[in-house]
């Protein structure tokens, strides 16, 4: 029997086995609260070893997408509170994704007079669906000093809320061109403060969020996701290799649940990152051609990973484990509704399935 089905601790949680639901938008929020049909949706998924949910905004301002839910209200939390519920009635384990978009939302997304923001006024090239078509992204207004203060207060925030509503942990959202990424990258930070330039001063951001967010509910219920050398949403690094494993270096001292790599091609920086990180490591991998798929446990047998996250399989297969247990048969993940369904103009993100399945 694979080691895919051997238990897991996951820093003081108990995992039934070593396989994981990817973070997929969904799309299925109303005004901005969890719905019913949410619960339900991760519920028949509770078998997963570990869920991990759709990026949540931490703050108003960091919404993304139409129809995607926060964690910065009351109602938002009670809202949460029956999903988890949910999930630990069906014997799961979830965290709650904190994913602050930055530069890729619209203001016609967000309430009242706000902005979409980033570590720097670069707009990032692309469309945007938000519910009157596809749109042109914006240009952010940059973060000042205070303002990245107050955003990582928010992140600290909303992990506390997750607790509050019933979450087992949470996961920072450092991959695929959102907020931390572009504090990351070359091309998205351009400042010349202790937030930008060098290495040092690019990780700061990402790791004061992490620091932030242990503190504020403890290491052992934090998880973070990157995604090395992807370009996703217009993203550019010029020292990816550099950068990552100061990064992982940077974290270490917080005892985070697990470090969440979505890989962009490159084994041999996963390889590196698997050896300076000591918690758990989570492994969504480079599929150029298609979805994670039933080959890909093998990964833990070889000892590339402690833990492997399924995306678009685990939409067509609710009970995945059980599928992946007994060798199939699997349903095809139909890719058209992969971010939410033609309906809501999401027909253009089936190429993330590489990165994000």
């Amino acid at each position: 029997m694979s080691t895919a089905f051997e238990p897991l601790d996951l820093a003081g949680t108990k995992l039934a086995n070593r396989i994981v639901m990817s973070p997929m938008t969904r799309s299925r929020a109303y005004d901005t609260v969890p719905t019913p049909v949410m619960a339900e949706y991760y519920a028949q998924r509770a078998s997963a070893g570990l869920i991990i949910t759709e990026g949540i905004q931490p703050s108003a301002v960091g919404q993304g997408y139409p129809h995607t839910p926060g964690l910065h209200t009351d109602e938002q939390v009670a809202g949460w509170r029956v999903v988890t519920d949910a999930v630990h009635e069906a014997g799961g384990r979830i965290f709650a994704q904190l994913m602050h978009s930055g530069r890729i939302g619209h203001p016609s997304l967000l309430p009242g007079d706000l902005h979409p923001v980033g570590a720097s006024p670069v707009r990032a090239a692309g469309q945007l669906y938000t519910g009157e078509g596809m749109t042109e992204l914006v240009t952010p207004v940059e973060l000042g000093p205070a303002d990245v203060e107050a955003t990582i207060a928010d992140f600290a925030a909303a992990a506390r809320r997750a607790v509050d509503a019933g979450f087992d942990g949470i996961e920072l959202h450092g991959a695929n061109g959102y907020l931390l990424h572009q504090f990351l990258a070359d091309n998205t930070n351009l400042r010349d403060d202790e937030w930008g330039g060098s290495v040092e001063n690019r990780i700061r951001f990402t790791v004061e969020v992490v620091r932030a967010t242990a503190e504020a509910i403890g290491g052992a219920r934090v998880g973070l996701r990157i995604s090395p050398f992807n370009r996703y949403n217009d993203i550019a690094e010029e020292t990816t290799a550099e950068l990552y494993p100061a990064l992982v270096d940077a974290i270490e001292p917080f005892g985070l649940a697990y470090l969440h790599i979505g890989e962009a091609g490159d084994r041999a920086l996963t390889l590196e990152l698997r050896e300076r990180f000591s918690g758990v490591l989570i492994l969504n991998p480079h599929t150029p051609d298609g979805v994670t798929g039933p080959d890909h446990l093998s990964l833990l047998d070889e000892g590339v990973a402690d833990a492997v996250s399924f995306g678009a399989l685990f939409l067509a297969n609710p009970d995945l484990p059980a599928r992946l247990a007994n060798g199939g048969p699997f349903n095809t993940p139909d890719q058209s509704t992969f971010f939410g369904g033609a309906e809501q103009g999401y027909t253009d993100y089936p190429a993330l399935t590489s990165v994000n399945a």
